[in-house]
């Protein structure tokens, strides 16, 4: 750990947690589901909570058509009569571009099966020294981490040199909308932090992720004789078997820093097959998504389930001459790493142990997130922020305050070292 200055002492003091606590709350109270009204709202509320930290807002209505249309548009697996972009800047002393970029997402996923949380998600609660709700650790901790270094810099009366800007962005969980149409915009930086659950680790690199859909047809019958019939839930099964085998293949040799079994896993999600219980079923619908590796272009990865798919067909007798129709879907993440060398990355790592936290290690993390925009915009990015991503999207969704509060100031100390003081 380093000594601190005296402003960099002020500023880890003025981090205030209630305040960090509350804000939380008041965001994750914000039911902000994908496609939904409040998907709006939660960033109508960032907007108004930056504004009163004293930054310059620039909030606008992302053109919904562009982004269907666009060529290098993420893609959406949710429809939207609406979204908004908001960017708040902390003004420099120097002006230009911003020094640094601090970008977190707004949109939750759906709780799913209420029954099974202990409480309403979207009434937050606080017990065990964490708060508890949908949206507490992905990513809504994060954003509020942002926003309570914002606030310390200010609080401590420091004046930054450069920019410093936060980006609130929706439709992350979907493909990522709300960061394209951001940098699509012009707002941009020397370096970016996304604080996504890391759990206290730093991920410098992710896989890639793609939605597909696949239709396998078969021949209807009388269950009585349905030997006259071909199940298409039958052949599903022995399609499933050999994707199962092209997903073992695709793991081997894969960057350590992922730690996990299937770093580029490849996973049905979703079955639809049968009209009749008494009928053997003529047509199944399969929707699943597929790990794309790091530094593979998604053209290639597309290509590869597709010739897989070709062949296990052309194996069969009757899929080879009634082949599964393989279709991508919904949003299209691809790879996404920090160029090796980058000086973020000591910097994040001394910002955070200088903080009070302990020294994260670094690692990578097989789901598909927004750093992959910033790094294909030229923006070196990396994840650090509180929570851990096992809890997300689960009914045991959570974040420790004693994280959010050091996410907060390590964020701040950043600020402070990347963007200086003048």
């Amino acid at each position: 750990m380093a000594e601190l200055s005296a402003v960099e002492a002020r500023v880890l003091s003025a981090v205030d947690e209630q305040w960090a606590v509350t804000r939380l709350c008041e965001l994750v109270a914000v039911p902000s589901v994908g496609g939904t009204p409040a998907e709006s709202e939660v960033q109508h509320l960032v907007a108004d909570r930056l504004e009163e930290l004293g930054c310059a807002v620039d909030r606008w209505s992302i053109d919904l058509a562009e982004a269907a249309t666009a060529a290098d548009a993420p893609g959406q697996e949710v429809e939207r009569t609406e979204a908004w972009g908001v960017v708040g800047t902390v003004p420099g002393a120097e002006g230009g571009t911003p020094a640094l970029v601090l970008s977190g997402h707004t949109d939750v996923v759906p709780p799913g099966d209420r029954s099974l949380w202990p409480a309403d998600p979207f009434v937050p609660w606080i017990a065990d020294g964490a708060v508890h709700g949908r949206g507490t650790c992905d990513m809504k901790a994060g954003v509020v981490a942002a926003l309570a270094a914002v606030r310390a810099l200010g609080t401590a009366g420091v004046r930054l040199a450069r920019p410093l800007a936060l980006h609130a962005v929706v439709g992350e969980e979907d493909g990522g909308l709300g960061a394209w149409a951001t940098l699509r915009r012009g707002h941009t930086g020397d370096v970016c932090v996304i604080p996504e659950p890391t759990a206290q680790s730093v991920m410098t690199a992710h896989a890639g992720a793609l939605t597909f859909r696949l239709e396998v047809t078969g021949h209807a019958a009388h269950a009585a004789l349905r030997h006259r019939g071909v199940s298409a839930i039958e052949l599903f099964g022995s399609l499933h078997e050999g994707l199962l085998a092209f997903e073992a293949e695709r793991q081997r040799d894969a960057d350590p820093r992922f730690g996990v079994p299937y770093p580029y896993g490849l996973s049905i999600g979703r079955l639809e097959a049968g009209d009749w219980a008494s009928s053997v079923p003529d047509r199944l619908v399969a929707e699943g998504r597929y790990g794309v590796r790091l530094g593979e272009p998604v053209e290639v990865a597309r290509a590869a389930l597709e010739t897989r798919l070709a062949e296990l067909c052309a194996g069969h007798p009757w899929l080879a001459q009634h082949p599964a129709r393989l279709t991508w879907t919904g949003g299209a993440f691809a790879s996404g790493q920090l160029p090796a060398g980058s000086p973020l990355l000591p910097a994040v790592r001394a910002a955070v142990t200088d903080a009070g936290g302990p020294d994260p290690e670094e690692r990578a993390v097989s789901a598909g997130t927004d750093l992959r925009l910033y790094a294909a915009a030229g923006i070196p990015t990396l994840h650090y922020g509180p929570g851990d991503l096992e809890l997300a999207h689960g009914p045991l969704e959570r974040v420790p305050v004693a994280e959010l509060v050091t996410a907060a100031r390590a964020l701040a100390l950043l600020a402070l070292r990347t963007c200086g003081v003048r």
